[in-house]
């Protein structure tokens, strides 16, 4: 596996076991987990502040789109992917070029999803 040592990511995920497992597995990547949100006000704010290289969001955060969070990434120029269960036909129209990967999933499908969404500039590939 690629290593990300140092890589940092926020996570949003509002399902604690499947946040703890996502963590697991940057970890095993190298990444640093910044911080973990399970609530849209709370992502929201990170997203805005939190010093990250990377965000992984979950679709559907307590049955609240994760789109605002997305939004303020981009406008922050920082890559993000969506997870989610529902597949493409979960995200809004504006997000559909995002790269996304479904739940559930495996370390290496992850490591191939942060390549898309870090694209091929970045150093650690």
């Amino acid at each position: 596996m690629s290593n990300y040592s140092g890589l940092k990511v926020l996570v949003v995920e509002d399902e604690g076991f499947v946040a703890l497992m996502i963590e697991d597995m940057l970890e095993d990547l190298g990444c640093e987990i910044v911080a973990s949100a399970a609530r849209l006000t709370e992502a929201r704010g990170l997203a805005a502040t939190a010093t990250i290289d990377l965000a992984i969001l979950d679709v559907n955060l307590a049955g609240h789109p994760s789109f605002p969070v997305a939004e303020i990434l981009r406008e922050r120029g920082i890559p993000f992917f969506f997870s989610t269960g529902y597949g493409q036909s979960g995200l809004s129209h504006d997000f559909a070029d995002q790269p996304l990967i479904g739940k559930p999933f495996s370390a290496k499908q992850l490591q191939e999803t942060i390549a898309r969404a870090l694209g091929s500039t970045n150093p650690r590939l």
